[in-house]
């Protein structure tokens, strides 16, 4: 990883202008949106919809070519909701479609192109209505979803559990299991005596995370001058360590 040679005031400014960008586009778009979110691009996040209520310490990565999408599409005006923990990442490509109601609990993790959903959006026979049952989708604290892998209708997966790269998840989960496939099957049982550590303890005091990594970042751009760094934006080799 290449150094940042950005002065600590250069960094803070940048951050600053990306908070603005979250407050004045993003948080009016949901029903609620926590303290601290960390959204990086958060102009290639796309939130839409009714009822989307975010915790605190939300992490999101957008990229150009893959965009975050969180989405409700209620069978109403006003109807449908999403519900995202505290600490959860989303990385690049994620999509949550909500039709009723997806619940994502504490320190969840989802990796690029994750897709979550509570329902087909049409029928086998029927391809313009919706079916009628209602079929939520409940991830529990520190759920991790792998590269690719899709949740589909009705399911719950319980805590702790990981879904494994490019599986797609069409019936329950228990708890402290790894499941793989296609239609997914526990493949190992997690040891419920082994230490862990989840975002969810990571992000318990968002004030106190926040300013932890602060002080980290004061401490480390210290040094660094605000002509080495436009030197480096100008002509990039300068970038190229000695």
């Amino acid at each position: 990883m290449r150094a940042d040679l950005r002065p600590y005031w250069v960094k803070k400014a940048w951050l600053n202008c990306r908070e603005a960008w979250i407050d004045y586009f993003l948080r009016p778009r949901c029903a609620s949106l926590g303290a601290h979110p960390n959204i990086m691009n958060p102009w290639w996040v796309d939130i839409a919809g009714n009822n989307i209520h975010i915790g605190h310490s939300f992490t999101a990565v957008g990229e150009a070519a893959q965009r975050i999408k969180i989405g409700v599409w209620g069978r109403a005006q006003g109807e449908g909701k999403i519900t995202i923990g505290n600490g959860v990442l989303l990385s690049p490509g994620v999509r949550i479609a909500c039709s009723d109601e997806i619940t994502i609990g504490d320190g969840v993790m989802m990796a690029n192109g994750a897709y979550v959903t509570d329902s087909d959006w049409h029928g086998l026979y029927d391809r313009v209505a919706r079916s009628d049952l209602v079929t939520p989708v409940r991830l529990g604290d520190n759920v991790w979803l792998g590269d690719g892998a899709k949740v589909l209708k009705g399911v719950t997966i319980g805590e702790n559990s990981v879904v494994a790269a490019g599986a797609v998840v069409t019936r329950d989960v228990p708890d402290n299991v790894v499941v793989a496939g296609n239609p997914a099957q526990v493949v190992k049982q997690l040891d419920t005596e082994t230490p862990r550590r989840t975002r969810a303890d990571l992000y318990q005091d968002p004030y106190a995370t926040a300013d932890f990594y602060d002080a980290i970042d004061r401490e480390v751009l210290s040094a660094n001058t605000f002509s080495r760094w436009l030197w480096s934006c100008i002509y990039p080799g300068a970038r190229r360590e000695k």
